[in-house]
């Protein structure tokens, strides 16, 4: 396939895993924080083609597994209210709850559909006005500019039964958490999505004030490979510097098309993240010109506080401390059929992907 196969061959996959033999030397642990990357490097076998001296650790790059239990307790609660449907992408119907899933709560009756944009949300909340249509607004940078577009186009068609529930982050303040933690980071493989839509500069920071390397990636072999030759010769020149490797999508600027969206519709809060807890700054609230289509503010709830589910380490794995090998309850109760924790249920979650790829 064009565009794909270039990126798979074997003969530049092994030539490139042996020029990193050659530039790497020094002990190094590198975090990717995109669950794209650990889908891939899982799937294409990457661990077996770098030198030992070489640990890639897999941090919060699932939005899906980041989120708390809260933000499904809140979900199934809007959905139990007679007039509202709940809009959400299909990898979050799934995910535990405290009691139960958004999955469950359709099964008992509740009105939930599973939409694949923003927009089909807000063309339900036309074609059914007498109902309240909430959309499950989740992700990064990445996704946060569609739910601002579809905010935009709900306010100048007066359509006020459109709400949003919003859990979208940014990435960023978690990557600073993670410095602060107690895992060692020597460089991070950024998010060539996230990195599509804000630029490069949002990474300086670890670089000028931690001394980190940064290379933004892409999603081949390929790409991921020359992505740690590219941090590897940084670390061993002691030259931390942010760069890009993914460059036939990602430029130093950005999209300001869609930063643009992103500063119209929202402004940032503090967040909760799952296994971090609450990170300054982290999260995206929609802002008070558009507060008629925040369900928060709209349908105020008052739900006690959820608890992470017992013997589950998703926290941990999400923080780079653990793997999912670690955990007790990994390909016994916790399986993609019978999910425990929500690093089980996304596509890309950790604990997903080591399950599909674990052998």
């Amino acid at each position: 396939m064009k565009f794909v196969d270039e990126y798979r061959k074997k003969d530049l996959i092994l030539a490139l895993s042996a020029r990193l033999a050659e530039v790497s030397h020094k002990e190094i642990r590198l975090m990717e924080v995109c669950g794209g990357h650990t889908m891939a490097i899982h799937r294409f076998g990457l661990h077996s083609l770098l030198p030992p001296n070489i640990k890639l650790l897999s941090g919060p790059g699932c939005p899906v597994c980041v989120s708390g239990r809260g933000f499904i307790d809140q979900a199934m609660a809007y959905a139990s209210l007679p007039d509202v449907t709940i809009a959400t992408y299909g990898d979050l119907i799934r995910v535990p709850g405290s009691d139960g899933s958004l999955e469950k709560s359709k099964a008992e009756g509740r009105d939930v559909k599973i939409v694949y944009s923003a927009l089909d949300a807000v063309e339900l909340a036309r074609t059914n006005p007498n109902r309240r249509i909430i959309f499950l607004g989740i992700g990064f940078e990445t996704t946060a500019p569609a739910t601002a577009a579809a905010i935009i186009q709900a306010e100048e068609s007066k359509l006020g039964n459109f709400l949003v529930l919003s859990a979208h982050k940014i990435m960023p303040p978690v990557m600073k958490a993670l410095v602060q933690d107690k895992v060692r980071i020597d460089g991070f493989i950024a998010p060539g999505h996230v990195t599509a839509i804000t630029g490069t500069d949002i990474y300086n920071f670890l670089t000028d004030d931690f001394g980190l390397g940064v290379v933004v990636a892409g999603f081949e072999p390929t790409d991921l490979l020359q992505s740690i030759i590219m941090l590897a010769q940084q670390f061993e020149a002691g030259k931390p510097a942010v760069e890009i490797q993914y460059n036939r999508v990602v430029s130093p600027h950005g999209n300001p098309k869609a930063w643009a969206l992103l500063n119209e519709a929202f402004e940032l809060r503090d967040d909760n993240w799952r296994g971090l807890g609450t990170i300054p700054g982290s999260g995206l609230k929609i802002n008070s010109k558009y507060s008629v289509h925040d369900a928060e503010v709209q349908i105020p709830l008052d739900l006690p506080e959820a608890v992470e589910p017992k013997g589950c380490i998703c926290g941990s794995i999400l923080r780079g401390l653990k793997t999912p090998n670690d955990c007790g309850l990994f390909a016994k109760k916790c399986t993609p059929s019978t999910p425990v924790g929500a690093c089980m249920v996304s596509g890309e979650g950790t604990c997903a992907t080591y399950y599909k790829y674990r052998s």
